[in-house]
């Protein structure tokens, strides 16, 4: 490792990579900021691996720059970055012990006193009292994090996760997502994750890439992203999102009106993705939890001022913490609606006539433009 001490962001300029006459990655400017946790997120084939593999230095690029702070290391091998990666596969050892897995980097550097360093980096991963079993005596989730720990003992500007968490039951995954938010947090060094999970990128990261076909389809906050989707794709891909196409009938003082079927429903101005005019064509979106149901019996209770639409439950599925609804609207066949289990109403099943409510506010706009589907059938079960 060299010049480890050097800070900065990474950032990647005109950056794009080609197989032949593929393009796995179209031309992007991508900065990462120095000591965040940032996630590439998107589905098998989008690009997000090839882009890690790029910093790494394990694949060089067919254009662009790679800079470290502010330090062009494109043309470097990857051990001269300073750089680590975790694999899926975690790759440790298994003739060594879990101290010299992590020891491993620090004595190929010529370091023999190591106990010292060895010790806290397993106290930081909570592994202290299991410094002298083999891997194979460790759970999935304790290999992870002897990996990270063998990873960050070389002190590197960033530390890279090519699908850290991929081979790990899902209780296990979400212990193990909070517990790399904590070390993260802890050492303070850049986190580069590539993930095709939208709750594992959501849970951990404090910036999100979406990537779709090569490119950055949207760059933010998990809940900046999540609120207020630019492109159907990263609407239906980041959890689910009901869109109903819906015509343009005024544009005044911030709000938005627009006709959908047998229905009037309003819109921020600010949450609309393009810019709407009248008599043209948006897709309204709302996600399922910002939505209240109701028999049509007590269609009365409804305040003034919300967005309303009517329909009959076609499909219900009880999965604990809610129940899932399926709509058939004069808007949409197959609106989905979320409600939390605290009062349930027996006469919600398939079959009974509804209303369904939300404030306006959370309701946002994409270009009509625009696939509806893009995103909905995406199923990343691999990096790439």
């Amino acid at each position: 490792m060299t010049d480890t001490q050097a800070g900065g962001d990474v950032r990647l300029s005109g950056i794009s990579k080609n197989y032949g006459s593929f393009q796995a990655v179209h031309p992007l400017d991508l900065t990462v900021p120095q000591g965040s946790f940032f996630a590439l997120l998107g589905a098998s084939g989008c690009g997000k691996t090839t882009t890690l593999r790029m910093i790494a230095g394990l694949e060089d690029p067919t254009t662009g720059t790679v800079f470290l702070g502010d330090r062009d290391v494109t043309g470097l091998p990857p051990y001269k970055r300073p750089v680590n990666t975790v694999f899926q596969s975690y790759a440790l050892f298994p003739h060594l012990t879990i101290y010299e897995n992590v020891a491993f980097g620090l004595r190929r550097r010529g370091i023999k006193s190591v106990k010292k360093q060895v010790g806290e980096m397993l106290d930081l991963v909570e592994l202290g009292d299991f410094a002298q079993r083999k891997p194979h005596q460790l759970s999935g989730g304790q290999q992870q994090r002897v990996a990270v720990a063998r990873a960050l003992i070389n002190h590197p500007q960033v530390l890279l996760l090519d699908e850290p968490l991929g081979a790990l039951d899902l209780k296990l995954r979400r212990q193990m997502q909070l517990e790399l938010k904590r070390i993260q947090t802890e050492v303070g060094i850049t986190f580069v994750h590539v993930t095709h999970d939208q709750e594992e990128a959501m849970t951990m990261a404090d910036t999100v890439a979406v990537m779709n076909g090569g490119r950055v389809e949207q760059l933010g906050a998990p809940a900046e992203l999540y609120e207020n989707p630019h492109t159907t794709f990263v609407a239906n891909f980041l959890g689910t999102s009901n869109l109903i196409e819906a015509e343009v009938v005024s544009t005044s003082a911030g709000k938005v009106v627009v006709s959908a079927a047998d229905a009037t429903l309003r819109l921020p101005a600010d949450r609309c993705a393009t810019a709407p005019t009248t008599g043209g064509k948006i897709l309204v979106g709302v996600r399922p939890e910002k939505i209240s149901l109701l028999h049509a019996d007590e269609a009365a209770q409804i305040t003034d001022g919300r967005n309303r639409l009517t329909g009959t439950i076609t499909a219900s599925s009880f999965i604990g913490v809610s129940t899932q609804f399926v709509i058939d609207s004069p808007v949409c066949p197959d609106l989905e609606v979320y409600v939390q289990n605290i009062e349930r109403d027996v006469r919600l099943v398939p079959g009974a006539r509804v209303v369904l409510h939300w404030n306006p506010e959370h309701t946002f706009g994409l270009d009509a433009a625009q696939d509806i589907d893009a995103g909905v059938e995406t199923v990343g079960e691999s990096a790439s």
